[in-house]
């Protein structure tokens, strides 16, 4: 079901990101180096100029009378207001200044791992995570539970650095995909910067700390088995095989860890298949241990 939604969500936002050309200047988009502006200066009821401008790589463009200006950094109302300053101080009577960004360059993020097209993409406005997963074109369905950003570093992959490699170098900020896309926790849609690189990895290649969770004690059939989500204790110890003969379910134990951290909760199964209290709801990683009953 999840997928399905997911998909309708993705196709809403390929709608959004390729008909709409001026999206960045609506959204406040700031000019960048390589972006290709188009400039009218108009003064006096006539068109007095009319230009195609690139930014330099150090984010200058240079304007008919008036000469350099930096325009990176800048809003095209920013810019506009920047370059009618002097045009009204020294050239024209109340001049009119209009610039329109005829090629967006400067917002450059970099996808890889499980989405259907991985590569470098260049975007009209400043992406959020579910936007560049659209633009790649979607999620793989074998993806795994988390997405690495790691920040400012698309010039290293431009460089022939591997996103691997990458990864035991510099410490990737986590999004939970399960939090993202099966749940809708629109707080884990991280808003990106040019220059960041994107790492979804394949299931079978994550740490199965990321991707599993383990159930070991008095259960037919322990050992680590693929989190799934909305799954919990009962239904894991389901997935097991359920309880052998000696188990003690009301002591059973969920060690969980979190940051540096080891914690340890305590649930009474039997309560739980009672219905008298609610089941336990797991996180990847999750250790499930039922002890054996002490008669």
């Amino acid at each position: 079901m999840y997928l399905k939604v997911l998909n309708t969500l993705i196709s809403f936002l390929l709608v959004v990101i390729f008909t709409t050309p001026v999206l960045g200047q609506n959204l406040g988009y700031r000019i960048g180096p390589r972006d290709v502006l188009t400039l009218t200066i108009y003064a006096g009821g006539e068109q007095q100029s009319n230009v195609t401008l690139t930014v330099s790589g150090k984010g200058q463009i240079n304007v008919p009378f008036i000469g350099s200006v930096k325009a990176e950094g800048h809003t095209v109302n920013q810019l506009e207001s920047i370059i009618s300053k002097p045009l009204a101080k020294h050239y024209f009577v109340n001049p009119e200044v209009n610039i329109v960004i005829k090629e967006y360059h400067s917002l450059q993020y970099y996808i890889s791992g499980a989405v259907k097209s991985p590569g470098l993409y260049t975007m009209t406005s400043k992406a959020t995570l579910m936007e560049l997963i659209a633009k790649a074109g979607g999620l793989l369905p074998e993806r795994g539970n988390v997405a690495y950003i790691l920040r400012a570093t698309a010039k290293e992959i431009k460089e022939g650095m591997d996103v691997k490699s990458l990864l035991t170098k510099k410490k990737p900020e986590k999004v939970d995909l399960v939090s993202l896309l099966d749940r809708g926790d629109m707080s884990q849609n991280m808003a990106l910067r040019s220059g960041d690189v994107v790492y979804i990895p394949l299931e079978k290649v994550l740490n199965p700390n990321e991707s599993k969770i383990y159930i070991e004690g008095r259960v037919k059939n322990s050992g680590a088995y693929n989190y799934q989500p909305g799954l919990t204790a009962m239904n894991a110890c389901v997935m097991a095989g359920g309880f052998d003969r000696f188990a003690a379910p009301n002591r059973t134990k969920i060690i969980r860890k979190e940051g540096n951290k080891q914690i340890v909760i305590k649930l009474n199964l039997n309560a739980v298949k009672a219905g008298k209290i609610p089941d336990f709801k797991l996180k990847p990683g999750d250790r499930i241990h039922v002890p054996e009953a002490w008669l």
